[in-house]
């Protein structure tokens, strides 16, 4: 019948039109857009030897594109950020097997973004069914041992949690969501005055060192300025004996098709270069990702990483910052906790049954953790809710 769904696997989103995919995306999402992807798996970033392969799932209605998966084949579970190590550990003392997985999310990329997509951002319904039942084929064929959606929407946390056997889990970040100031001003008046207070001394340490400090996009910067980002990312690579995930192809090839959502921001020495971070920005959300700094100057990490951001989302009228994974410390720069969601089909039912036994205590534990750090948050306490 012609209004049947075609479900297709593809090796690289090459192979799909860019305009075609980029409808099925959020306005809000630079990390599943057809540039951000391709720029992974044309570098070299993702693919053979990498340790993700991609295996998107993708859903045709009358020969038109109407549902993706980004979709990637793992035999481990570096550069995901919601950590199963546990649940593979237990699998390998029990001798049940664990790899390979399916895992859909953006490597390398703790940002929260739809991962079935749907132009209409549908969470039910014969396209939403169809991905599902893609990814589910990819499972079987592949003989993978589990599958797992990671950072997920909260609506597609609900939807597929109906799905029997699939365990939802919550995890933590901590977001800055604009409140509708008017300005870094306005945004500062709403701090309690030991926090203004410091956030003011960083500013002025970091203006104070001597830099010329400045927030710029990807496609107004020059190669010096590109070339010296990636020395950066791979400073603090091997300052925190990191993988190094992302090669120096992806940072050319993401300047050259998506700079324009790009958001570097950065100290220069005289015309030199010496620290930055690099963010992306689409629609009404910025996303803090990669910093680094061949100088150490106080306040810089803070200037750089989380005020001028922040003064940034202000100005440009954004919904939300979220600046990454982990960081007790951005509570007291205004990025408050926030839930991120995942959801995790395991093929072993005793590895299965333990895994949501174990669900249960962490998600009571991290609504605990969450609400002990709310009780820490810069705001006035009129500003608290």
């Amino acid at each position: 019948m012609s209004h049947e769904i075609a479900i297709e696997v593809v090796e690289g989103v090459a192979s799909v039109d860019a305009a075609a995919w980029n409808r099925l995306v959020s306005p809000n999402d630079p990390f599943t857009d057809h540039a951000f992807l391709e720029a992974l798996e044309s570098s070299g970033s993702v693919g053979p030897g990498s340790g993700w392969i991609p295996c998107h799932v993708i859903a045709r209605q009358r020969d038109v594109l109407v549902g993706a998966v980004p979709l990637y084949l793992k035999t481990d579970s570096h550069g995901e950020y919601i950590f199963d190590w546990g649940w593979a550990g237990a699998a390998h003392r029990w001798g049940i097997p664990y790899f390979p997985k399916l895992v859909s999310a953006v490597p390398f990329t703790p940002a929260t973004g739809r991962r079935l997509l749907v132009a209409d951002g549908a969470v039910e319904g014969p396209v939403f069914e169809a991905l599902v039942g893609g990814v589910r084929a990819v499972a079987e064929h592949t003989e993978a041992q589990s599958i797992h959606f990671l950072f997920l929407t909260e609506a597609e946390r609900k939807a597929l949690s109906r799905i029997p056997d699939f365990l939802p889990r919550l995890t933590s970040q901590f977001h800055w969501e604009s409140a509708g100031d008017a300005s870094y001003a306005d945004f500062l008046a709403r701090l309690r005055s030991p926090a203004r207070k410091q956030m003011r001394r960083e500013r002025r340490q970091a203006e104070g060192a001597g830099l010329r400090l400045s927030v710029t996009t990807g496609d107004a910067a020059g190669r010096k300025e590109w070339d010296a980002i990636y020395r950066f990312y791979r400073s603090t690579i091997a300052r925190k004996g990191a993988i190094d995930y992302l090669t120096e192809g992806f940072f050319h090839r993401i300047r050259e098709t998506f700079g324009s959502h790009v958001v570097l921001a950065l100290a220069h020495a005289g015309d030199r270069p010496v620290a930055g971070s690099i963010s992306f920005e689409k629609g009404a959300h910025l996303y803090g990702r990669y910093w680094g700094a061949v100088e150490h100057h106080d306040g810089l990490h803070f200037e750089l990483c989380y005020h001028a951001l922040i003064e940034r989302a202000i100005e440009r009228g954004h919904a939300r910052f979220e600046a990454g994974a982990q960081g007790d410390h951005k509570i007291r720069r205004g990025l408050l906790p926030a839930q991120t969601h995942s959801v995790h089909w395991l093929r072993h039912p005793g590895l299965r049954d333990a895994v949501a036994e174990h669900l249960l205590h962490e998600t009571r534990a991290t609504k605990g953790e969450m609400a002990r750090q709310a009780e820490y948050t810069p705001f006035k306490r009129v500003d608290r809710s």
